[in-house]
């Protein structure tokens, strides 16, 4: 098990304690890491710049083969290389899965691969089928994402091309796919077909496209709960920008180069009619960020302090941030050395990020299971994972009882607590996940604990 934690503060008044956001070391010695994504096991799936895709095992392990290698396709450097990866919904029968490269000429590629019927570790390298090939006029801004939605066709995110300030235009221009947000139906053909439902079929704009106005989407995902479509798009020179949109909102358009986030930029050829979406959050380029990195929406189980929340991070002042959908958002203090580069989610909605300069991947992990209960009376619970002790800080609820049960129901330890700083001793209890119960009166909380 790895040990090594990078924890900062994460302020946040709501609750009226700091939480504590950890990064659990977790898998290590990549290099330039664009993708996590996994095929419903229990696998991580890490796509390399340069071509290669290393499988981590669930216990941190890293293959020493990899699972593909296209590096002889692709030229991995600047915003170019291997950049996304896609398993199909029904993956564990066809074996489908999906990569978003920058071939040799520098234009963007879809491709479609299986896996070896032989080795479920390895792709059949043979198996290519290119889907897609969209030429890119300048060497940045290539988007790169896939993911398949939950209406079962794949999204592709897509730069405006490049240079700076879209010169060409293609954000706002509907006859080509670059700046936009594709959707494709990758069933029953063997390349594409195009959903009946897509925004610009049977009128002028390009069939592909789901939405536009987009400036470089550095990743994208859904929200697994209740299928949001959550879009970070990287700004110019003064705001990054997140998007967020209903699974079935099509046909929006998000504004660049009209604008950067909320801020007019450029407004020559601007429709003073069309309707644009602002961001759902921006932030500027204090503090020394400088390039927004999209990660997901937290659906998973153990820190239920996270539930909801919208987790990200900035590439250059390696901040984590947090939002939701009222747009506020909050920031870790800096990590140190760290460049997040993507963002992955595991079978189980656990998140994950990875650090491109260090070749490493973290798990996300929050500390403190802090919440209010007890008629609006905070109670905090640190660490979480926790070792040996569990502290609890209180306000003026006192007295109350803690009780630790395991999973069955089977209460382990029971304590009353009367001070507002104490802790119980957790050393007899082995390396698990459990359930603490708070009870004062006729009110009780319950917060999984995990036990390391």
């Amino acid at each position: 098990m790895k040990k090594t934690l990078l924890t900062t503060l994460f302020l946040c008044g709501s609750i009226g304690f700091s939480q504590n956001i950890a990064l659990e070391e977790f898998a290590t010695g990549f290099n330039q890491p664009t993708e996590i994504a996994h095929a419903g096991d229990a696998r991580l799936f890490v796509t390399q710049q340069e071509g290669a895709i290393k499988i981590i095992n669930a216990d941190g392990s890293v293959n020493a083969t990899s699972f593909l290698d296209i590096s002889a396709l692709t030229t991995g450097g600047g915003e170019r290389g291997l950049l996304g990866l896609a398993f199909h919904p029904d993956y564990e029968d066809n074996g489908y899965f999906y990569i978003n490269y920058t071939n040799l000429n520098g234009n963007t590629v879809v491709a479609r691969y299986t896996r070896s019927t032989t080795d479920a570790n390895v792709a059949n390298a043979a198996s290519a089928q290119i889907l897609l090939t969209v030429t890119q006029p300048f060497s940045n801004h290539n988007g790169g994402g896939l993911r398949f939605g939950p209406d079962g066709y794949l999204y592709i995110g897509m730069g405006d091309g490049g240079s700076g300030g879209d010169p060409e235009g293609n954000g706002q221009n509907i006859n080509t796919l670059l700046g936009k947000m594709l959707r494709i139906d990758v069933d029953g053909t063997d390349t594409y077909s195009i959903p009946e439902d897509n925004p610009f079929v049977g009128v002028d704009g390009a069939d592909e496209i789901w939405a536009t106005g987009l400036r470089n989407p550095w990743k994208f995902s859904f929200n697994r709960d209740n299928g949001d479509l959550w879009i970070a798009d990287v700004g110019q020179n003064v705001l990054e920008e997140i998007n967020r949109a209903a699974a079935t909102e099509a046909g929006l358009n998000y504004g660049w180069r009209c604008f950067e986030g909320t801020e007019v930029y450029n407004s020559d050829g601007c429709s003073i009619i069309a309707t644009y979406t602002e961001p759902v959050a921006e932030y500027d380029h204090s503090d020394n960020a400088c390039s927004v990195t999209g990660g997901f929406v937290y659906t998973g189980s153990l820190y239920p302090q996270l539930e909801g929340k919208y987790i990200f991070a900035d590439y250059c002042n390696n901040r984590i941030g947090i939002t939701d959908t009222t747009g506020e958002i909050t920031w870790t203090a800096p990590f140190n050395g760290s460049n997040f580069s993507t963002f992955g989610e595991d079978m189980d909605g656990e998140l994950y990020v990875a650090a491109r300069s260090q070749g490493i991947i973290y798990k996300i992990t929050e500390t403190t299971a802090a919440t209010t209960l007890f008629s609006g009376i905070s109670v905090r619970l640190y660490p979480n994972p926790a070792q040996n002790v569990l502290n609890i800080e209180a306000a003026t609820a006192l007295p109350f009882k803690v009780q630790i049960f395991d999973l069955s129901g089977k209460r382990l330890i029971q304590q009353d607590i009367t001070a507002a700083q104490s802790s119980v001793n957790i050393s007899g209890l082995s390396a698990g996940v459990y359930i603490a119960e708070l009870q004062n009166g006729n009110e009780t909380m319950r917060q999984k604990l995990m036990v390391q």
